[in-house]
């Protein structure tokens, strides 16, 4: 089967399976998943298809196959959250994650990669590399120029922080010392 002979072949037999696999699966969505994915597979087989004589009945078996495949996937997933039962409070991301992801925010799209994938992802840097194709020097370049930014974004937001905080200079704590210019105590 040529290209243009399976293209008209999807045009006309896409909507007939669809409206097969809805009887069979009773969603609509699903059943056009199923049938795309099952006309996928057939791709690769559209030369084989004229010899097997029957290109419907096969995409309509796997189309049905794959949805059989998910419903017990969902069954399955079902039986297990059933078994264990979600926690009463899952608690929020802490200030600290919410900074963080914040600054992260602020780097170029790069650096933030490379930052996500070596620190958080835990990757090497050869692997960082590989997933992104940049040289790994690049990446150590960008891990370099990520990691400075963010100290910068961090540090300035710990300082707004204190600021909001701070004590006024000469203020005499409970030592009875009062601080320096450079907050240290006199």
């Amino acid at each position: 089967m040529t290209e243009e002979e399976f293209d008209a072949f999807y045009a006309t037999a896409f909507p007939r399976l669809t409206g097969q696999l809805y009887a069979f699966t009773g969603d609509h969505g699903e059943a056009q998943d199923v049938v795309q994915e099952a006309f996928v597979r057939a791709w690769d087989r559209r030369g084989e298809f004229l010899a097997d004589g029957a290109p419907e009945a096969w995409i309509r078996t796997v189309a049905t196959r794959l949805a059989v495949s998910r419903w017990r996937r969902a069954r399955r997933w079902l039986e297990l959250m059933r078994r264990t039962p979600p926690a009463d409070h899952t608690p929020g991301p802490g200030p600290e994650r919410t900074t963080l992801v914040a600054a992260l925010r602020t780097l170029p799209e790069a650096q933030r990669m490379a930052i996500v994938l070596h620190h958080l992802c835990d990757l090497s840097v050869e692997q960082v590399a590989s997933e992104t194709g940049a040289p790994v020097g690049t990446v150590k370049a960008r891990l370099s120029r990520g990691r400075t930014a963010l100290a910068r974004v961090l540090s300035e937001d710990s300082a707004e922080d204190l600021a909001g905080s701070a004590r006024p200079l000469g203020f005499a704590g409970a030592s009875g010392k009062g601080e320096r210019e450079d907050g240290r105590a006199r």
